[in-house]
């Protein structure tokens, strides 16, 4: 069966997905292009392949069997659950919203069609992540992970009523990987400051940030974040420390696992594309009649975890979750 795939957005991280789809000519084809400016559909259309439409209606009458929505938070108006009731999958950008009641209302339409829906957490799809979680580490009991940059980044993404800002937008993929590996904390406190970017016209968004979230147990994760490193290099790192393994992930794929009883160390060396395995996921989903790695609900629990963490850093003080 091949699915033909039509993408709502036609910015940068739109065309990494039709990449992805282009690169499983057996199970996908590219069949459309939307967004707010047509003439940049129809550019789109030209240069990745498909065809550009008008409208959304007008992609999915033409035949569409998944929409991958790529459209930023912000410009979001109900077109995933739209295009859910009208019997077609789904593939959302994160973060899922930019508060959680719109969040939830998108979740609960989607699950009530009856649709397959994921959300963008690619990270799950890693072959280092996939292979610690079937390493079968034991009880993870400290999470510590970064995400730094230093970029100005499209003008919507400098607005936190826009993006949600780098906790929200950026920092939510290793929530995701918190959340999915140790499950939901009990409370969080947070920081974080626009130290450097005060003179950039509507930069309003955090340029450093540090995480603790906590679980009454005693298991911690930190996270700690920028917009302030070197220019050009993405660092998103992490460790994780289990009972019976460590693992030091510097990226995705990449890892090293280091046995907690006899110190011996296997390396994780992986090259999968997480933006095409996704999709592959999510077609197989759709083949099995089953959830993907990464269910739409979980950009809810996900966002959840954001915007408390931001909330935290604004009022300076401990959130009970």
């Amino acid at each position: 069966m091949t699915l033909k795939v039509g993408v709502l957005g036609c910015g940068g991280i739109a065309a990494r997905h039709a990449a992805a789809v282009l690169a499983q000519p057996a199970t996908l084809t590219l069949a459309g292009w939307c967004g707010r400016d047509p003439a940049r559909a129809a550019e789109f259309a030209a240069r990745h392949g498909g065809r550009g439409f008008a409208t959304l209606d007008a992609m999915i009458d033409a035949g569409i069997d998944v929409l991958i929505v790529t459209v930023p938070p912000f410009a979001r108006t109900g077109e995933a659950e739209h295009a859910a009731a009208r019997g077609v999958h789904l593939l959302v950008e994160k973060p899922i919203a930019l508060d959680l009641p719109a969040a939830q209302a998108m979740a609960q339409a989607v699950a009530a069609s009856g649709v397959v829906a994921a959300i963008g957490f690619m990270y799950r799809h890693g072959d280092a992540v996939r292979a610690w979680r079937e390493a079968d580490p034991g009880r993870v009991a400290l999470y510590a992970g970064e995400y730094h940059c230093n970029a100005l980044h499209a003008e919507w993404w400098r607005e936190e009523a826009k993006s949600g800002g780098q906790i929200v937008e950026q920092v939510l993929h290793q929530i995701d990987l918190i959340r999915h590996l140790m499950g939901d904390p009990d409370r969080v406190y947070a920081r974080r400051a626009n130290l450097f970017h005060g003179a950039v016209p509507s930069y309003d968004v955090e340029d450093v940030s540090a995480i603790v979230f906590a679980w009454d147990d005693g298991r911690i994760a930190t996270l700690n974040a920028s917009n302030i490193a070197t220019p050009g290099l993405w660092a998103k790192r992490w460790s994780v420390y289990a009972e019976r393994l460590t693992g030091r992930f510097s990226d995705w794929n990449l890892a090293e696992f280091a046995s907690t009883s006899d110190g011996s160390v296997r390396a994780i060396t992986g090259d999968t594309d997480p933006f095409a395995a996704q999709l592959a996921d999510l077609a197989a989903a759709i083949r099995d009649r089953r959830d993907p790695l990464a269910p739409l609900r979980e950009g809810v629990g996900a966002l959840r975890l954001g915007l408390a963490a931001r909330q935290s850093a604004d009022e300076r003080r401990e959130l009970v979750l």
